[in-house]
C-alpha cells in the first residue's frame, strides 16, 4: 500500500497573550498555583472577531504554501474541533471555500483533545487507498467561548489556536508506521460540555496518566519497534505532570519530549499540530526520526501515531 506522511505544517495562534498574572486580576487564582499544577504560564485567547474557522484557515493556508502546491490539488479537508461556529456548515467546508480548494470533500470530526490524531488516521486511509493525493488535517479550537470564567479549575487551563498538516504519499521508508485509537464512553461524565466545559479533574488525570503511556507503547509495538527506537514524543499539551508520566513510561530524555503548554495552554485538538510546528521550527525533529504523537481527551478518547519523519 502507499506510504502516507506529513509533507508540511502550518500554525495560527492569536496575538492576544493572557498570562497567569492577568488571570489573577479576574479570578481567585495565582501564578504559582497554576504553574505548579499544570506548567502553564500563559495562553493565547482569540478576540471576538477571530473565529475557529479563521484560525483553521490561516493554519491550512500556511501548510499549503509550505508544500508549494495549489489549493485545487487538495482532495480532502478534515477539521478536528470541539468549538465549531455552527452545527453546519462545517469548519472544513468554510476552510474549503476560503482556500478555493474546489476539488476537496470536507468534514469535521469531534473527538475532543484526541481529535487531531483521530483526523490524521482517518485522512491517512483515503490517501493510502491511492484514490486521493493530498489531504489537509487541521486541529482548531476557540475554547475561550465555552469556558466558565468563574471556575478557576477549568478556565486557567485552555487557550485558542490552530495547527494544520498536509499529508500525501511519501517514500517507502518514511511516513506513518502505525496507530492506536480507543474510546471509553463510560467515562464521558468526567469531561464534557454543558454550555461550558465541566471536568472532574482527578478522574481525568488518572485516565490520562494511564492511557497516554499505554497507547503510545501499543502504537510503537504495532510498528514493530522498541521504546528505545523513539526519537521524539509529541503528547497532547494538557498538563506537565501527565507528560512527565508518559516520558518516564517511554524512557525518554527530557529534551526528547515536546513542551509548549507553558506558552499556549491546552489548545485541545490544536495542541499536537501546534507543538509539531514549533518543534520543527526549533530543529527538534530531524529527517529519519521516529516521532510519536499521542492524544487523550473527552469521550473519553485516546490515540497515538508513530511516524518515520520525512518525505
Amino acid at each position: 500500500m502507499n506510504k502516507v506522511g506529513i509533507i508540511s505544517v502550518g500554525k495560527f495562534v492569536p496575538e492576544n497573550i493572557v498570562t497567569n498574572k492577568d488571570l489573577e486580576e479576574r479570578i481567585d487564582t495565582t501564578d504559582e498555583w497554576i504553574q505548579s499544577r499544570t506548567g502553564i504560564k500563559e495562553r493565547r485567547l482569540a478576540t471576538e472577531d477571530i473565529r475557529t474557522s479563521d484560525m483553521a484557515y490561516y493554519s491550512a493556508l500556511e501548510a499549503i504554501e509550505q508544500a508549494n502546491i495549489t489549493p485545487d490539488m487538495v482532495d480532502l479537508i478534515v477539521v478536528a474541533t470541539s468549538t465549531p461556529e455552527s452545527s453546519f456548515p462545517s469548519i472544513a467546508c468554510m476552510v474549503q471555500d476560503r482556500l478555493g480548494a474546489s476539488r476537496a470533500f470536507a468534514f469535521d470530526m469531534s473527538a475532543a483533545c484526541s481529535g487531531f490524531v483521530y483526523a490524521l488516521v482517518t485522512a491517512q486511509q483515503f490517501i493510502q487507498s491511492g484514490n486521493h493525493q493530498y489531504a489537509l488535517v487541521i486541529g482548531a479550537e476557540k475554547y475561550s467561548e465555552i469556558l466558565d470564567w468563574n471556575d478557576r479549575n477549568t478556565c486557567v487551563l485552555f487557550g485558542d489556536g490552530a495547527g494544520a498538516v498536509l499529508i500525501g504519499q511519501v517514500s517507502e521508508e518514511k511516513g506513518i508506521l502505525s496507530y492506536d485509537l480507543g474510546a471509553d464512553g463510560s467515562g464521558g461524565s468526567h469531561l464534557y460540555v454543558d454550555q461550558v466545559v465541566k471536568m472532574k479533574g482527578r478522574e481525568v488525570y488518572k485516565f490520562a496518566v494511564k492511557k497516554i503511556g499505554e497507547s503510545a507503547v501499543t502504537a510503537i509495538q504495532k510498528a514493530g519497534l522498541q521504546q528505545d527506537d523513539v526519537d521524539y514524543l509529541i503528547p497532547h499539551q494538557a498538563n506537565t505532570r501527565i507528560i512527565e508520566a508518559a516520558r518516564e513510561r517511554l524512557g525518554l530524555a527530557e529534551d526528547k519530549v515536546s513542551i509548549t503548554l507553558d506558552k499556549y495552554g491546552n489548545t485541545s485538538a490544536a495542541s499536537i499540530p501546534i507543538s509539531l510546528y514549533d518543534d520543527l521550527q526549533n530543529n527538534k525533529i530531524k529527517d529519519g526520526d521516529t516521532v510519536v504523537l499521542v492524544g487523550f481527551g473527552g469521550g473519553l478518547t485516546w490515540g497515538s501515531v508513530v511516524i518515520k519523519w520525512g518525505i
